[in-house]
């Protein structure tokens, strides 16, 4: 379980966390909606430790975060994963050797050893699969359209099986087709993982398919947090806005 207490978060002055206060139960995907610019992905950053609050508390599994060591931080995360909204390839290396490339460097997180590189070759070539990439990993990171970034970067993930998954607007300037293509995989590897999954996004498609609660981001707090038939009815300007582009759209949970 994740909880966070009281987080503060300000730059130059301004504040984008401003007490915040949310958990997430294991084995569940949430999803945090908000408008662009709220600090959704500020809260990412936060709970995977790339990102030390003003004040306030982040909590993994019982252990306080917010004020470890690097070596200390290292240990409580290493089963954390997390999709950047640009997916975040290694341009230099082929998509095999991004998907591999936590492996190549750290131990399995499950297992807690050192794979040799058929173990990993194995484990990248599933990952590859899962998400339709098996034919492309000689390719590289510039030869892939921005569908296909995402979905190396989530095999990058699936390799090493985190338990926690975390996703920073991974339906953001794809086309439709191919945002059902993420949303699909985003339930698939939830599925195949067993793990907890946080996304924050403001497309509220995506949301809908895949969430198993959703949160409202707003002025530097979770304003409501609800599964997805009890929060789309909560009577608000904003969600009600949302509740009007959600004709015809099929849940996927």
């Amino acid at each position: 379980m994740i909880k966070i207490k009281n987080l503060y978060k300000s730059y130059e002055n301004s504040f984008v966390l401003k007490g915040l206060n949310l958990e997430i139960n294991q084995g569940e995907i949430l999803v945090i909606l908000g408008r662009s610019g709220v600090g959704k992905s500020v809260l990412l950053k936060h709970i995977i430790g790339i990102e030390k609050a003003d004040s306030g508390i982040v909590e993994i599994d019982g252990v306080d975060i917010s004020e470890l060591s690097f070596t200390e931080l290292y240990q409580s995360i290493k089963n954390m994963g997390m999709l950047f909204q640009g997916a975040a390839l290694f341009d230099s290396m082929n998509i095999e050797q991004n998907t591999g490339f936590y492996l190549e460097h750290n131990e399995d997180p499950t297992s807690k050893k050192r794979l040799n590189k058929k173990e990993i070759k194995q484990r990248v070539l599933d990952a590859l699969k899962m998400v339709g990439l098996e034919d492309s990993e000689e390719k590289m990171p510039s030869s892939l359209s921005g569908g296909m970034k995402k979905r190396a970067a989530l095999a990058r993930l699936i390799a090493y099986r985190p338990k926690i998954l975390l996703y920073d607007e991974p339906t953001t300037g794809l086309d439709p087709i191919t945002s059902n293509q993420i949303n699909e995989l985003i339930v698939k590897t939830q599925n195949e993982l067993g793990g907890t999954s946080v996304i924050v996004t403001h497309d509220i498609h995506s949301a809908w398919y895949v969430a198993d609660r959703l949160a409202l981001h707003r002025d530097g707090k979770i304003i409501y947090i609800a599964p997805p038939e009890e929060f789309i009815k909560i009577d608000d300007p904003d969600i009600a806005y949302l509740r009007k582009t959600l004709s015809n759209v099929e849940r996927g949970r």
